[in-house]
């Protein structure tokens, strides 16, 4: 009786084979659909607000315990509890949400969130409590500004949070998320009921919008491009500045700004983004009394992104940089707008 092939023996075909398969499938584990890994425990989570790589959520985790700072929009909602599936956690282990400020593409999502995670607390500053207990006026502003059909398609409806589950977080409060350590620091300047937060575990900070934007789009060998933003209607040169020392002083290794995801070079780009800031105000207050003021300021802002870019080692053609920051510009005008007549 002939012999028979044993399944089980490792031939070079069979080895191959395991290989391949283990390899495969260990990549799916670790594979993420939404979110990316920035540092031991934090995970960016792209809210899909607005356009890819635009509005990030981070995702803490620490000794099965969980937290995210900001949450995009309702819309978001779907992203972020896959990111917790795929890391094998359940929305109960969501401990915080965490608020740097409750604009809109940070915080539209929270109430709904928060009815997602029943075990969560509510972590925001003094000044933003209110508006998240109940959001009737933050939608109404929005609506003011965008009108109903455009917040209903952006945002959706705002649900109010139950007071008990908000916990106001002014400058040094700590929030103890299994072994790790979260430090606020109060940081007005793009709003006054903004919140910075110090993780001293990867010594980096969570920034929101204080440390302005930095796009990915952006990147050259030189490293990352970062830009103020002065959205309505609470922009402040000088708070900002001095928000933006304090977050320095702690010298970390990188921030994770909202928009989008880790940045490292800390000095380089406070650099970048005080020279700007600098810039911009000169430019804003060389105007304030022109006719047409709004097109000219603009225009200046789009001046300034487009020599510190080229500074930067990005040669965007100018009809571009307009096309793709078009939204930035038009807001970050308005902002500014606000600001020179409160000076006035």
């Amino acid at each position: 009786m002939g012999s028979r092939a044993n399944p089980f023996e490792l031939n070079t075909t069979n080895f191959l084979f395991v290989v391949r398969f283990l390899c495969e499938n260990l990549c799916m584990t670790n594979q993420l659909t939404f979110a990316s890994s920035v540092a031991d425990g934090i995970y960016c989570v792209d809210t899909g607000f607005g356009r890819d790589n635009f509005d990030a959520s981070y995702l803490i985790v620490s000794d099965s315990q969980a937290a995210f700072v900001d949450v995009g929009t309702n819309y978001s909602a779907p992203r972020l509890l896959k990111t917790l599936d795929e890391l094998s956690l359940t929305p109960d282990q969501v401990r915080y949400v965490i608020l740097t400020h409750v604009h809109l593409d940070h915080a539209g999502g929270a109430g709904e969130m928060m009815r997602l995670c029943p075990k969560a607390q509510l972590i925001v500053h003094p000044r933003g409590a209110r508006h998240m207990i109940d959001p009737s006026a933050l939608r109404a502003g929005a609506v003011g500004v965008y009108g109903e059909e455009a917040v209903q398609k952006d945002y959706g409806q705002l649900l109010p949070i139950d007071s008990c589950r908000v916990t106001e977080a002014g400058e040094g409060f700590v929030i103890n998320l299994g072994q790790r350590e979260l430090i606020c620091l109060d940081t007005p300047g793009h709003a006054k009921h903004h919140i910075a937060i110090w993780d001293p575990q990867s010594r980096g900070v969570f920034t929101g919008d204080t440390f302005g934007l930095s796009y990915r789009e952006f990147d050259t060998e030189q490293g990352a491009y970062i830009m103020p933003t002065t959205t309505p209607i609470q922009f402040d040169p000088v708070a900002l500045k001095e928000s933006v020392e304090r977050i320095s002083a702690l010298n970390p290794v990188c921030i994770y700004p909202t928009h989008f995801s880790r940045v490292n070079d800390v000095p380089r780009l406070k650099n970048i983004f005080l020279k700007q800031l600098d810039e911009m105000v000169e430019m804003a207050v060389s105007f304030k009394d022109s006719p047409n003021r709004y097109e000219k300021i603009k225009s200046g802002l789009a001046d300034i992104y487009e020599n510190h870019l080229k500074t930067n080692g990005c040669n965007i053609s100018r009809q571009d940089l307009e096309g793709f920051l078009a939204i930035d510009l038009d807001l970050n005008t308005q902002g500014i707008e606000v600001w020179l007549d409160k000076a006035q």
